[in-house]
């Protein structure tokens, strides 16, 4: 009795069920869609940086006191940044940066630029908000938002970041970034940053979700020593990019396609 061919298709989806390893065309795709998450990440991780240069408002102290504080030391720190104070209405207080044309040394970063972070409230309650649009980061605008809301119930730390994406303008993104708590890290204004959020990219091939999480920044790196980014096409294709100190040490991250054997591959950048 003869036998009947199994289709190649069906040998292919078979081996793809059992989680066969991916084709370095296959890897090389992933690679690339990751490289572009994790310069939408960058962005979010870049404004909440700089979120982290003026010092978290100290509940109970009045507000235009504290403004006027935080100016005048942080003139006093950085030598090629301009920084002024003005009322902006009559609750709402601003520091307003303007940085050296050539560009200023701020936490690892070269900025350029002018922006107003945004004090408003009272001592029970202070939202802070800052546009950094007007920014320049290592040569690349900077669009994002960022702020927190601290005193009267638990602090919330935020960077919105949106737009076309640095050096790759075929590709634009979307992050709501959020900055995590780990035990034994300062929240802001450390020398490490833990990141969390949703977020997208569209190319031309589509639009792809992105969940970020718990991925883990020391101040000035572009990859994250640790956590996930997971990026999902509308078809139910998902790339999973896994961070580790070990591999970061190498320049490495674990790449998953799909169901497919985990491989790992050098980051991009």
């Amino acid at each position: 009795m003869m036998r009947r061919a199994t289709p190649l298709a069906v040998i292919t989806l078979f081996a793809t069920a059992c989680g066969a390893p991916p084709t370095q065309e296959e890897i090389d795709e992933a690679q690339a869609k990751v490289d572009v998450a994790l310069g939408a990440a960058a962005q979010a991780r870049a404004a909440l940086e700089l979120l982290g240069i003026l010092p978290v408002y100290t509940c109970g102290e009045p507000r235009r006191s504290f403004v006027a504080n935080v100016a005048e030391a942080y003139q006093a720190q950085v030598g090629c940044v301009t920084v002024g104070t003005e009322s902006v209405d009559a609750t709402t207080d601003a520091v307003v940066l303007a940085f050296a044309e050539a560009g200023c040394e701020i936490r690892e970063h070269t900025v350029s630029g002018q922006t107003a972070f945004k004090y408003s409230g009272g001592e029970d309650r202070m939202e802070l908000k800052a546009d950094l649009r007007q920014l320049q980061v290592d040569g690349d605008p900077l669009q994002a938002e960022v702020g927190y809301g601290t005193c009267g119930d638990e602090a919330r730390y935020y960077a919105l970041a949106q737009g076309p994406l640095p050096r790759k303008p075929e590709h634009t993104y979307k992050v709501d970034g959020r900055v995590g708590v780990r035990e034994g890290l300062p929240v802001i204004g450390g020398t490490s940053l833990v990141l969390n959020g949703p977020g997208e990219f569209t190319s031309p091939e589509g639009t792809r979700r992105l969940t970020f999480t718990e991925l883990l920044y020391e101040i000035g790196e572009y990859a994250p020593q640790e956590g996930e980014a997971l990026l999902e096409t509308a078809t139910g294709g998902r790339v999973r990019a896994s961070f580790s100190k070990t591999l970061w040490r190498l320049g490495k991250m674990e790449l998953t396609i799909d169901e497919r054997d985990p491989v790992t591959v050098p980051i991009l950048r």
